[in-house]
């Protein structure tokens, strides 16, 4: 077997549940076959080619090694590429960090509303 469509691949290989998704990925134009972006789904694909795509947010480059004949387990479907992929970029640390306020400087409590209520007369 020397080539094979785009959106079968990716579905052999497990980059995506199902083969509607790989559809739905090609079409979008997120895949890249040696560089050139497709949108066409029956676009053929075959051993030496590199795919370049983002998949849930994370850029993937692949070089096919291996048409593969149907979906296998996760370990076997691995050896149909080899990841070229980039390391990913460290996550940045959402935590803002603490900062002490004076006291009295926040919002008021309730007591502080009750003085104010107090002073100005509205009282209940």
């Amino acid at each position: 077997m020397g080539k094979q469509r785009l959106d079968k691949w990716l579905f052999f290989s497990r980059a995506v549940k199902s083969r509607t998704l790989a559809q739905k990925l090609i079409e979008t134009g997120a895949v890249r076959v040696n560089s050139e972006r497709t949108v066409h789904t029956d676009h053929q694909v075959g051993t030496g080619d590199v795919l370049t795509m983002t998949v849930h947010e994370r850029l993937l480059v692949w070089k096919i090694l291996d048409p593969g004949a149907r979906r296998r387990p996760a370990p076997e479907a691995a050896l149909l590429y080899e990841d070229l992929s980039p390391a990913p970029l460290p996550k940045a640390d959402k935590t803002a960090p603490f900062i002490a306020r004076d006291l009295g400087s926040g919002r008021p409590t309730k007591k502080d509303r009750r003085d104010t209520d107090r002073l100005r007369g509205d009282e209940d």
